[in-house]
């Protein structure tokens, strides 16, 4: 393929869409740390974030940013959000016009609510932006499982150029022109995904699970639409595909921060014990500031807020959650 591929971040996802894409396209790997970059230049795969795993021989690896964006033609992000800005920055005098940036960050910038395309069209405007979200645990891609994401971009015609440049294998990729929606959704699922962690860790149960999984999808939604997403992007990958995939996976990072929180630990314990990013805990009270500032009711979102800034413990949480009053199902999703 006559296209060149730059990600932007060595975590394990950032590293498995490399990965993936070195099998379509000529393709460079930032790392921050040289030590990491070079050993994935090295052939020896990523260690640090996922042990056990080879890498296709043909992914490239720096440290050098200019190196890695200076001859690009897609750039796909995967740095968390609190640092999404500033690389972002760092990388744009080396970046030619034009090029497309792809956001593999799903969370929201801390302060100013944005989303990462937002940030995109901020730092680099005129560049095509786009999202590459849904229901992907990098190590089972990297072991060969079937999994399927979404591309969503306003321009069709560009999402659809690089669905080419990001499937292959077993991976599927979808399109969708509903940037807000995909990327809400992405955001927001790790925050019900602490949710979810925390009613396990209760020994709360399928059932109650099930309901919490789903009362979560409805408050993503209502989120989500009131800031211009199309509901219908809540009921694919984007959402309750990437949703139920977070909540009831062992991979799942944002789970795991929610059972420990359920088992009694506290957050700063457990986040300093992870080698990598829950997005849930930083998006958690972003995610209730953007309800209130549309009017929207977003209850679930506000437990785990509360349990992550420690104003509540997580079974006063889990409690509260049900002794809300009934109301009808479809309540704030269709006028009612």
């Amino acid at each position: 393929m006559d296209i060149r591929v730059a990600v932007i971040g060595a975590g394990s996802w950032g590293t498995t869409v490399a990965h993936l894409a070195t099998a379509n396209a000529p393709t460079v790997l930032w790392a921050r740390d040289a030590a990491l970059a070079a050993d994935i230049e090295a052939g020896r795969g990523n260690q640090r974030y996922l042990p056990g795993f080879e890498l296709n021989p043909e992914l490239r690896a720096t440290s050098d940013i200019a190196e890695a964006v200076g001859l690009a033609d897609v750039v796909a992000m995967a740095v968390p959000s609190h640092g999404f800005g500033d690389t972002l920055r760092y990388a744009a005098d080396h970046l030619r016009p034009g090029v497309p940036i792809i956001s593999l960050t799903k969370g929201f910038e801390q302060g100013s609510r944005r989303r990462m395309t937002e940030i995109i069209d901020e730092v680099l405007p005129g560049h095509p932006v786009g999202v590459l979200t849904g229901p992907n645990l990098a190590r089972e891609i990297l072991a060969g499982h079937a999994a399927a994401s979404v591309i969503a971009m306003a321009d069709p015609a560009i999402a659809e150029s690089l669905q080419a440049v990001f499937a292959g294998g077993q991976f599927r990729v979808y399109t969708n022109t509903d940037v807000v929606g995909a990327e809400v959704g992405g955001a927001l699922k790790n925050v019900i995904a602490i949710a979810s962690g925390i009613a396990d860790g209760l020994g709360a149960g399928d059932n109650a699970r099930a309901a919490l999984i789903t009362r979560g999808l409805a408050e993503m939604a209502r989120l989500g639409v009131a800031m211009g997403g199309e509901p219908m992007t809540f009921a694919g990958l984007a959402g309750m595909g990437d949703l139920v995939a977070t909540c009831i996976s062992p991979q799942s990072r944002n789970r795991h921060v929610g059972e420990q929180l359920g088992s009694g630990r506290d957050i700063g314990d457990i986040v300093a014990d992870m080698k990598m990013v829950a997005e849930g805990v930083k998006a958690a009270p972003v995610a209730v500031e953007l309800a209130a500032q549309h009017g929207i009711e977003m209850p679930i979102a506000q437990g785990v807020a509360a349990v992550c800034a420690g104003r509540c413990s997580a079974v006063d949480a889990y409690q509260g959650l049900l002794a809300r009053s009934s109301r009808p199902e479809l309540y704030g999703l269709g006028g009612t």
